[in-house]
């Protein structure tokens, strides 16, 4: 506790502002009655950096359409870079076909500055949209991190998903940028997509170039792809890394509803609120340092993608795995948090409870000793789960069990450094976040089941759906 970021958030807040608060329930109550102070406490906690400073956080608390932090500038990927240090690797990479790699922070900077340089030879401004296709990789941090700093807009499908879930997303945004790879491997099986990148080509008029990352065999060929380039020749040209000063509601990247019904729903976030939402949940809640080496389970079609990356805003270590977490056998990931020297391992309750049944004993056959956090999401962890992993894996982690999604793209409900950990529970609602279980007629319930209702603005709230 006395170490955690929070804690030394509070000691600033008594400081700086003259607000005490004994508790973490105290300190929620405050940031949900406040929460044009809360929001603007954390701005400054943080030292977000601007080219033009903010009017008002919020003028009226309105949803949707909230305007937070009008007329100010800034830039996402501005605040990934200002954590750049020798001390530490940037990113830490491991998949099925690839050994364990590091990437340093300055070996970082020059690929995304060489990719957004190639993005602008290729005509992408601001506001145009650029597409992934591609797996957890290295590349598609890079490509991501190189887009947002132009202003464009970034869209990303995982390569396992089906043509038609696909274009389903893709068409309705009109993408002019596609990066795509030529394959990829998934429980020690090659998956080929040149044919499946052809058919996303046809399927995909607004497309003027096609970047091709050689993933499953090095000496792939973009063939006959319209507008098609190689990532080496992208990555080979050096170039200086240009921030575009943006709006604090400027779109950073469209993600997507389940598409249970109708076309799945393009939501778009804002390049400001991510950020601020990054700090909080990822700075104050996981509790991430820039020793930590971060880590979440996740294919770049969910939403713990693009949590994960966010990890870089707080000066952490990204860790990404990419193929199957049960391949050749349950113990990979653990191989990998052993080997990565992993602090925070993020995963699905799923996984941990297969962990469980598979009877594994991850904290007596890997040296686990610097693991201070489990994380865990999609589905509620049974309390059994709970005790799996204080009892198998490391009897000193903070088990975080966070629930939120797609629309925030954090966790409404989360985990808190400040408070105890009880099996099967959520610890707390998330700072800024007036979370409520409400009746059909809108009254408030208490331990009572009614509808997870938000009653207030978030700054990560979607800006809206696109062409809507």
């Amino acid at each position: 506790v006395e170490a955690a970021n929070i804690t030394a958030y509070m000691r600033w807040l008594n400081q700086e502002k003259g607000l005490a608060f004994n508790t973490y329930t105290a300190l929620w109550q405050w940031s949900v009655d406040d929460i044009e102070a809360f929001w603007k406490s954390l701005w400054e906690f943080y030292e977000i950096k601007t080219s033009h400073p903010f009017d008002q956080v919020l003028p009226e608390r309105k949803m949707p359409r909230a305007d937070w932090f009008s007329g100010a500038r800034l830039n996402y990927t501005e605040h990934v870079f200002r954590n750049m240090s020798n001390q530490r690797p940037a990113l830490i990479f491991q998949s099925e076909i690839q050994p364990l790699t590091e990437i340093s922070w300055n070996a970082l900077y020059s690929q995304v500055a060489a990719v957004a340089a190639g993005l602008r030879r290729l005509g992408v401004q601001r506001d145009d949209r650029v597409v992934s296709l591609m797996p957890n990789i290295p590349q598609t941090i890079i490509a991501f991190l190189a887009c947002a700093s132009i202003g464009a807009i970034w869209s990303s499908c995982s390569p396992d998903f089906g043509m038609r879930s696909i274009t389903d997303r893709f068409k309705q945004i009109k993408p002019k940028v596609l990066f795509v790879v030529d394959g990829y491997q998934y429980g020690g099986k090659a998956f080929n997509r040149s044919q499946e990148n052809a058919n996303l080509h046809e399927a995909l008029p607004s497309l003027e170039a096609t970047v091709l990352v050689p993933y499953l065999d090095a000496d792939a060929q973009a063939g006959n792809l319209r507008g098609a380039h190689l990532w080496p020749d992208l990555v080979r040209q050096e170039a200086d890394l240009v921030y575009e000063q943006v709006p604090f509601d400027h779109p950073i990247w469209v993600v997507y509803s389940s598409g249970t019904t109708g076309l799945p729903k393009p939501m778009v976030h804002g390049q400001g609120g991510i950020l601020l939402e990054f700090y909080k949940f990822l700075g104050l809640h996981v509790d991430l340092k820039p020793q930590d080496r971060f880590f979440w389970f996740s294919t770049t079609g969910w939403v713990m993608w693009n949590i994960m990356q966010g990890g870089l805003v707080t000066g952490a270590t990204a860790l990404f795995y990419d193929g199957n977490p049960g391949f050749p056998d349950m113990d990979v990931l653990w191989n990998f948090a052993e080997k990565s020297k992993m602090t925070v391992f993020g995963t699905s309750a799923a996984y941990l409870t297969a962990c469980m049944n598979s009877r594994l004993e991850p904290g007596t056959t890997h040296d686990l000793s610097r693991l201070r956090i489990v994380g865990s999401t999609g589905s509620p962890l049974s309390s059994e789960g709970f005790r799996w992993v204080y009892e198998k894996v490391n009897k000193n982690v903070l088990l975080g069990s966070v629930s939120g999604g797609t629309d925030p793209c954090s966790a409404f409900v989360g985990c808190c450094p400040l408070l105890p950990v009880k099996a099967g529970e959520l610890q707390c609602r998330c700072l800024g976040v007036n979370a409520q279980a409400f009746d059909p007629q809108g009254n408030a319930l208490t331990n009572q089941v009614g509808e997870l209702v938000i009653a207030d603005p978030m700054p990560s709230m979607p800006l809206y759906l696109w062409n809507d």
